[in-house]
């Protein structure tokens, strides 16, 4: 079982910078796979990014490549995604999941573990 929280969402203007976090708890997290996800009103929800806790390993959606970046803080248990260039179709419930796979998953129905989201609101 692993458990996720997230946070840092907020109503932002475009062009701005956010970084929101994902701490992880729960037994043996860092041999899951972690992604953040991302659902606007009235669309399904989307892959983002997602890495190993190795941070060897990396995925990005073409949408974000070049302007949002993954890390890790092994000591505070937890995985950040940092938000440049922020568009107003960046808005969404962004959330962060956990999966024990092979890779990197980037479908929303590999991933087991979910956060409860934290809203992110690009004005233009």
């Amino acid at each position: 079982q692993v458990q996720l929280v997230e946070s840092g969402g907020e109503l932002v203007q475009a062009g701005d910078s956010l970084r929101l976090s994902c701490a992880a708890s729960g037994r043996d997290f860092r041999t899951y796979k972690m992604g953040w996800f991302r659902q606007a009103p009235g669309k399904e929800r989307e892959f983002v990014a997602a890495m190993a806790w190795s941070g060897v390993s990396t995925a990005y959606a073409d949408s974000v490549k070049g302007r949002f970046t993954l890390s890790i803080d092994n000591a505070k248990n937890t995985v950040y995604l940092q938000m440049n260039s922020l568009k107003p179709e960046d808005t969404a419930v962004y959330y962060c999941a956990a999966v024990r796979a092979f890779g990197i998953p980037t479908m929303t129905s590999a991933y087991a573990y979910w956060g409860q989201g934290t809203q992110v609101t690009v004005s233009s």
